[in-house]
């Protein structure tokens, strides 16, 4: 069986303190039924040997959980679902914040350059556009080093380094003179910046199973959109400060958001514990979980993937867990979406401002026009994965977005009111820029596929190496001597866009194939075999012949 298929942890129904032998003959009995069967994928440990296998390598590990390790430990689905709960409020929501805080710096550029931003600065589109690439390529480079980073100190220290040092260089904005200011603030922010995705990425997997992952990620991606309308209705006001003290409306736009993420980096060094076992500290002390919820929140965890205790939260992954996780070409499927998926519509996202002031809005309803396909971003993007979740299908539901983005990048390369009818482009412009978001399951589809915390450390930081390569590309579709119209440009993306959907397709028939593959061989030894291929293999992560991959 797939281990995606691998099942929530607690039993259907509550049972009594009083019944001990009810409870385990209802969920964790072993026999020769369908039932027994499924009660073994949801708790792996149910043999004693696979139990004793993967204790001895939390102990090798010094894994921090393991002292909570509990091959035995039954909880209902109620107890886990408010425990979930908990965990959104506790984890998923400063994930949220944090992100917010990125999306701050991140994104307002956009709204400076509605302002008189390249105009003060005697910069041109092409400028603006190869300022754009030298933060994506910072970024891109800053990802690997950063995870590597992470994963020696730990994300709860990292992290909220990364925002408080970048909110400074953010703020310093403000005092930009020319073109060198520019270019040397956006390289500053991508290397600073670059890796805090999947640094978070991997804190929230320390917390949640593979199945619950995309839909927090899909909160965590949601703020962006969130991020984008409170900024908007924010530079609304502050672009109102032009001539306060001689400044530049976005002057003070870069200054103030600035010290916003700040207070958010801050913040962070007493808002994200080390992991579950490690909440209470003299700021907290009376921690986050009692004793029988930590038991829960380990060990569902490790039950839904055993894997996650194999290194503990402060070992560095060394040169060879790195050279092993950049060659598993089993995860390249994935890169190569990461790469292509987003390139349709991000060069109408870079150029939303500047496409609403060319067809004669103001610059404070430009930033208020953001806001509806901000706000639509949001509902496609949690209805996306929602249904991916639902259905278990991660490849065809994911492939909703190209196929939503096709036709509108047709409209724009063939329409010829693009010039004349104002609301009909910012109509057309909303829609392609509501698309519902594959990201969040991409990323949890990444690290579900890998297997393997030094692997997942990795994957994560490749896939989002892929997207920001794509995000260079895409800088380089929109050119000057192919305005206004960007006939060429849009060419380009509906080419794009149908590589998109094919690799989708291939990806899944792919992973299928592999499978079947892993299936054949599987089935082909004893169980004594199969036995002593789960205790003594030296393979890790996706590379176990007894591991399925997810699609």
């Amino acid at each position: 069986m797939a281990s995606d298929d691998i099942a929530k942890s607690g039993g259907s129904s509550e049972h009594s303190a009083s019944k001990p032998e009810t409870l385990q003959a209802d969920v964790y009995a072993v026999s020769d039924s369908d039932e027994d069967g499924q009660a073994f994928e949801k708790n792996p440990f149910l043999d004693p040997d696979v139990a004793s296998h993967w204790a001895a390598v939390y102990e090798k590990s010094n894994y921090e959980c393991r002292h909570v390790f509990d091959p035995a430990a039954t909880w209902t689905e109620e107890e886990e679902r408010k425990l979930v709960r908990k965990l959104d409020w506790r984890v998923c929501l400063w994930a949220c914040v944090m992100f917010f805080g990125l999306q701050v710096d991140r994104g307002n550029l956009v709204q400076a350059v509605s302002d008189n931003f390249l105009k003060d600065l005697h910069l041109n589109t092409n400028d603006y556009n190869f300022g754009n690439t030298i933060f994506l390529l910072s970024f891109l480079l800053a990802e690997l080093p950063s995870q590597l980073v992470s994963k020696k100190l730990g994300p709860d220290r990292w992290i909220p380094m990364q925002i408080t040092i970048w909110s400074v260089v953010a703020m310093s904005q403000c005092a930009i003179k020319g073109k060198s200011g520019f270019y040397a603030t956006r390289s500053i922010l991508g290397l600073l910046e670059g890796g805090f995705i999947p640094d978070i990425v991997l804190w929230l997997s320390y917390f949640y199973t593979s199945r619950e992952l995309p839909t927090r990620l899909s909160f965590f991606w949601t703020t962006l959109s969130l991020t984008t309308i409170l900024t908007s209705l924010l530079a609304f006001a502050l672009l109102h400060m032009r001539g306060v003290a001689g400044w530049a409306g976005w002057r003070w736009l870069f200054l103030i958001e600035g010290l916003i993420t700040c207070t958010v980096g801050l913040a962070s060094f007493f808002m994200m514990p080390a992991s579950a076992v490690q909440t209470k500290t003299w700021f907290r002390p009376n921690g986050w979980f009692n004793d029988r919820e930590l038991t829960i929140v380990v060990n569902r965890v490790l039950r839904d993937d055993p894997s996650k205790g194999d290194m503990h939260n402060r070992q560095a992954i060394t040169p060879r867990r790195l050279w092993n996780a950049a060659r598993d070409y089993d995860l390249w499927p994935l890169y190569a979406i990461g790469l292509v998926a987003y390139i349709p519509q991000s060069p109408e996202g870079t150029y939303i401002s500047l496409t609403l002031k060319g067809l004669g809005f103001s610059t404070f309803n430009t930033n208020l026009l953001t806001i509806p396909y901000s706000v639509f971003h949001i509902m496609t993007l949690l209805l996306l994965t929602q249904l991916s979740e639902r259905t278990n299908e991660r490849t065809l539901v994911s492939m909703i977005q190209p196929l939503w983005t096709l036709p509108c990048v047709i409209a724009l390369r063939f329409w010829p009111g693009a010039l004349k009818d104002a609301w009909g482009t910012y109509a057309l412009t909303t829609v392609l820029l509501s698309y519902p978001y594959c990201h969040a399951i991409l990323v949890g589809w990444t690290s579900k596929n890998s297997n393997n915390v030094g692997t997942r450390s990795v994957s994560a930081a490749l896939y989002n190496m892929a997207v920001q390569l794509g995000n260079i590309c895409a800088n380089f579709i929109y050119r000057t001597d192919d305005a206004p119209l960007y006939r060429r440009g849009n060419t380009q993306l509906i080419a794009i866009n149908i590589l998109t959907i094919v690799l989708f397709l291939f990806t899944k028939v792919y992973y299928i194939t592999r499978n079947k593959m892993r299936d054949r061989k599987w089935n082909a030894m004893t169980p004594e075999e199969q036995r002593d291929y789960k205790l003594n293999t030296k393979l890790t992560g996706s590379r176990r012949l007894d591991f399925r991959f997810a699609h």
